[in-house]
């Protein structure tokens, strides 16, 4: 054996083997272009919840920041003086429903009377007033004794809806007028992201369309939302029509204010050459690809990333539909360097 074939076979048998990867092929398909902007979390539903009676404050249940329930209690007025009006219009109301029978009693009688030619038209006029009067009064009285059971009821001042107390508006010892306000209650069952868009971007706009969002404060969050308003009003200054998108209940995690991005679709779909998001490998400021090449080894690749699609992204340069790109090793790989792969597929969206 001469020395060069013997040093060939040394440096084969001292050469690692290759290393284990995952890819997916590179593909071709219909992309929309995304508009990026910075938006706000509101909440759909922001209410100052008002007392519909009068009355002072004897209990304050809530409290800022507080997490209320629907019917849960807000605050409780004093009801004695109303308990009181219930217990008398209720012993006058049975007092009248007592009359009203009798009279009923007398007017049959009273009838069977005339109808005899015993009684005179005057008698039967007169027990038909007398029910007819004691009718209305037990009517009224009815209808007082359910007008205090109602102030009554009011009197504990119920969430509207669940939310989270926002601020306290009045105290225990407060007189509280008709429609006095009580707290401010704030939804976080329904938010929306509120959204200043260009007018360059207007004619792009369509109600209804799906929005991707994500909020600055909470990295990885990734929420659909749907585009509820489109406001046709322009503000005169910045030239930027509001937009809301509304992204539902996020369990209590995103709060009123927060900054978020919102992305959404405009204009034509074009065609794109995209690659999985896990292929991207950020170097510093630039990405990178690796690709595995026609001798099962590993070519770095520098890419320019677009448009999200899906778990795919759009991407521009030295690179073209059907080539490998390693999903899945690409941490541990480097230029030259022999791969083993298997097929990865991720579904286009």
């Amino acid at each position: 054996m001469n020395a060069h074939l013997l040093i060939v076979l040394l440096a084969l048998a001292q050469a690692p083997p290759p290393g284990p990867v995952r890819y997916t092929e590179v593909k071709q398909t219909g992309v929309r272009r995304m508009i990026k902007l910075t938006g706000t979390v509101r909440s759909a539903t922001l209410s100052v919840v008002a007392s519909e009676v009068e009355g002072m404050v004897m209990k304050y249940p809530a409290h800022e920041g507080d997490s209320v329930k629907k019917d849960q209690p807000l605050a409780i007025l004093r009801t004695e003086m109303l308990e009181l009006q219930r217990e008398a219009t209720s012993k006058q109301h049975a007092e009248a429903e007592a009359r009203l029978k009798l009279t009923a009693i007398n007017l049959e009688r009273a009838r069977g009377l005339f109808e005899k030619q015993v009684a005179s038209q005057q008698d039967l006029d007169n027990a038909f007033s007398e029910h007819a009067a004691w009718q209305a009064r037990e009517g009224d009285l009815k209808a007082r004794l359910a007008q205090t059971e109602l102030a009554i009821r009011l009197s504990t001042i119920r969430a509207p809806f669940a939310g989270l107390v926002v601020s306290e508006k009045t105290e225990v010892g407060q007189w509280l007028a008709v429609g006095g306000p009580v707290v401010e209650l704030m939804s976080l069952e329904d938010l929306e992201v509120h959204v200043d868009v260009p007018e360059r971007y207007y004619a792009s706009l369509n109600l209804r369309a799906k929005a991707q969002v994500t909020v600055d404060a909470i990295p990885g969050l990734h929420i659909e939302g749907v585009v509820t308003a489109i406001i046709a009003r322009a503000d005169p200054g910045a030239r930027t029509f509001p937009l809301k998108v509304r992204i539902g209940h996020q369990g209590g995690r995103i709060g009123d204010g927060m900054l978020a991005q919102v992305s959404f679709p405009a204009g034509e779909s074009y065609q794109a050459t995209v690659v999985p998001k896990d292929a991207i490998v950020k170097q510093g400021e630039a990405s990178v690809v690796y690709r595995i090449n026609g001798e099962d080894k590993v070519d770095v690749v520098p890419v320019t990333t677009g448009e999200g699609v899906g778990a795919w992204i759009v991407v521009t340069g030295d690179i073209a539909t059907g080539q490998k790109v390693i999903t899945r090793g690409n941490e541990r790989v480097f230029p030259g360097m022999a791969v083993k792969g298997e097929s990865l597929e991720y579904a286009l969206p």
